[in-house]
């Protein structure tokens, strides 16, 4: 046993260096196993795999190259995937483990007395320096319309499913590692991720699922002492950064653009997907896709093939509707909301540059390169109805178009504004039977957190402090606690600073006056009407002083609370034990209004302490988000002093610190 150990501890040492070869599949089917050095799994050794989707799907053997050269970027035509092997890395570190999320696979937590060794197992095999026993690496070829335009084939080019592991309680969860390395969907990229952007999927992911939204999950994060380049800031000054690769789980991640590989040519941009033609392996997908993870449907309409086509179709419209409607109610933008970023089963997928909102702002555009505000947290909505009608076009010649359209236009901003509103009755508390009324004193209290600036996260959770009694002299301390989390004037003057040189305005301005077919031609008129709204805002605050803001914001609010208070009489007339109905309104926004979401500048200070060696943050940020209703638990994982590599102090319950503003996501 202790010669064992001692061959197991030197395997992983060899791992953790980068030592490991990964050898090469024999055959389509045969599972993908390492080097005779690879040691064998000891906490991972129950994971079962049976990767239905290759035996399901065609698959593309790679043309043969050099032993161990990565896969070479090329068109991918008449596949659904491409085998690939991951590219090892230099001393795997883990940076964390989602426990909830790992227990999907069956996995429990391990002793504490094998910690470090447990540690050194998920490091070697969820970096991909090692495989599983079962494990068949490949990477899913896609298509997708990026920022509205066609892009021609996209594909996993940073991403490898590594196969389906099958639980003992019957579920099929599909793992996925993200920057394990290049596969012939990274066009001139390496297949890489870095610390920064791996560190927020994975807390992002986590965050979702527990804040109650449908996503797909994060198990593992693993870094390295591998590095790439990286201009981060896409100004000229790239830097070295840690490659990191993610663990990602979910039933599939088949998405929208899984059925744009057969897209013919594309009038915009002249474009095609690598499939054009291949009607045939589109029947294929579309059954696998249905029997697997639709399997009711498949059932009701087994012997209607179009009429199961169109029962799919509304099926993903309603998921998607209910999943944005979710999204709005926390605050969460997505970012990158492209035809490949849309999950076929109505999951949140791809967590690149998004964010949740600190100051309520309808146009707050959180991702820095989206410069025409596309994907603004205000237009996800009509973007994700954009999205599936791209995949109601896809979807043709087996569910004819009108038919996805008429299912599009029944369907998506009917189920958006049903669920959307009956989650605001929640986080209102508005227990009893809908009103009327429901919909404008909603949509009342979202033009208030406009005017006031207020944080879309903790106003919410505030107003769970309403008090049943209007006498009560909670009113005021209520207001106050409203007030506060309002815009200060120097927050406000930072929000609306001008974004152009006053000369290149000028220029603008004179073109668009002197050449406006010219003018019209370059797309820039959205950035000049937002930039002479930030001039004139700017100007309004220079006349506002810190008291004159806060007296109109306490106005605002007192306005609104009226109303509210009027709706809420109302429920409380229609019931007998008003104590009751206090108690049952209080227990429902508390379970509704999240005290904790992942800020950016949580994600900032758990990066940060990261890139310095430290993951404690990264743990102690996740723990908190593990429990985002809970105020007690939250209590306990909340910063200490000199929380992050900056030594910043901040209670992530209370609204970020100024400088938070400051952060740019790209």
């Amino acid at each position: 046993m202790a010669a064992r150990r001692a061959w197991l501890g030197a395997s992983l040492a060899a791992a953790r260096a980068g030592s490991l070869r990964l050898g090469r599949h024999r055959s389509p089917r045969a599972p993908c196993r390492g080097a005779a050095m690879e040691p064998a799994p000891r906490w991972l050794a129950g994971l079962r795999f049976d990767n239905r989707a290759l035996r399901a799907l065609p698959v593309e053997t790679p043309p043969p190259g050099p032993e161990g050269a990565p896969s070479a970027p090329r068109p991918v035509p008449g596949a659904c995937f491409s085998r690939v092997r991951p590219a090892p890395l230099r001393q795997p570190r883990l940076v964390a483990l989602s426990g909830p999320a790992l227990a999907l696979l069956g996995l429990g937590a391990p002793p504490a007395a094998r910690e470090a060794e447990t540690e050194a197992e998920a490091a070697l095999f969820f970096s991909g320096n090692a495989l599983l026993p079962g494990a068949e690496p490949a990477a899913h070829c896609y298509c997708g319309h990026q920022f509205g335009q066609f892009a021609g084939q996209l594909g996993d080019g940073a991403a490898m499913y590594l196969g389906e592991v099958c639980t003992a309680a019957g579920e099929r969860w599909e793992l996925q590692l993200k920057g394990a390395g290049p596969t012939p969907f990274s066009r001139q990229a390496d297949g890489r991720k870095v610390l920064r952007s791996s560190i927020r999927e994975f807390l992002g992911s986590e965050a979702m699922f527990h804040l109650g939204i449908p996503t797909t999950r994060a198990g593992a994060c693993v870094t390295s002492e591998s590095t790439v380049l990286r201009d981060v800031f896409y100004d000229g000054n790239p830097k070295h950064e840690k490659c990191t690769v993610v663990l990602r789980i979910a039933p599939t991640f088949i998405r929208f653009g899984s059925f744009e590989i057969f897209k013919p040519t594309d009038e915009q941009t002249g474009r095609t997907g690598p499939s054009v033609g291949r009607n045939d392996i589109r029947v294929q997908l579309l059954d696998y896709v249905i029997g697997s993870f639709y399997p009711e449907i498949q059932a009701a309409h087994a012997g209607d093939r179009l009429q199961r086509n169109v029962a799919f179709f509304r099926e993903v419209t309603r998921r998607t509707a209910r999943m944005v409607a979710e999204w709005q109610c926390v605050g969460f933008c997505h970012g990158v909301l492209n035809t490949d970023n849309m999950s076929i089963v109505g999951l949140t997928l791809d967590y690149g540059p998004f964010g949740f909102l600190d100051r309520y702002d309808p146009e707050h555009v959180c991702n820095a390169s989206d410069n025409a505000g596309r994907y603004a947290y205000g237009k996800q909505p009509e973007v994700c109805k954009w999205n599936l009608q791209k995949l109601a076009e896809a979807l043709q010649p087996e569910l004819p178009l009108e038919l996805g359209e008429a299912v599009l236009a029944e369907e998506f901003d009917a189920e958006f504004q049903r669920h959307h509103l009956q989650k605001m009755r929640r986080k209102l508390g508005l227990v009893g039977a809908q009103h009327e009324e429901d919909a404008a004193l909603v949509a009342q209290l979202l033009e208030t957190m406009h005017l006031t600036g207020a944080d879309f996260t903790n106003t919410f959770r505030s107003l769970s402090s309403f008090p049943a009694e209007p006498a009560s002299p909670d009113l005021e301390e209520l207001l106050a606690m409203l007030t506060a989390q309002c815009a200060s004037l120097e927050e406000l003057r930072l929000a609306f600073r001008p974004q152009m040189d006053p000369r290149q305005l000028s220029m603008m301005l004179m073109l668009a006056q002197s050449n406006p077919q010219l003018f019209a031609l370059m797309g820039t008129r959205a950035n000049l009407t937002r930039e002479l709204e930030r001039v004139e805002q700017q100007a309004r605050l220079e006349q506002l002083s810190p008291a004159e803001l806060q007296s109109r914001n306490r106005e605002h609010w007192a306005s609104w609370l009226q109303r509210y208070r009027a709706r809420l009489d109302r429920d409380k007339e229609a019931v007998g034990d008003a104590a009751a109905w206090q108690a049952e309104r209080e227990r429902v926004m508390r379970t509704n209004n999240p005290k904790y979401v992942l800020r950016n500048y949580m994600a900032q200070n758990a990066i940060e302490a990261a890139e310095g060696g430290d993951f404690s943050e990264v743990r102690r940020v996740l723990k908190l988000l593990e429990t985002p209703y809970d105020s007690e638990a939250g209590a306990a994982a909340e910063p200490t002093e000199g929380a992050g590599a900056a030594g910043r102090r901040h209670s992530y319950s209370d609204k970020p610190p100024l400088w938070a503003a400051e952060l740019c996501v790209t």
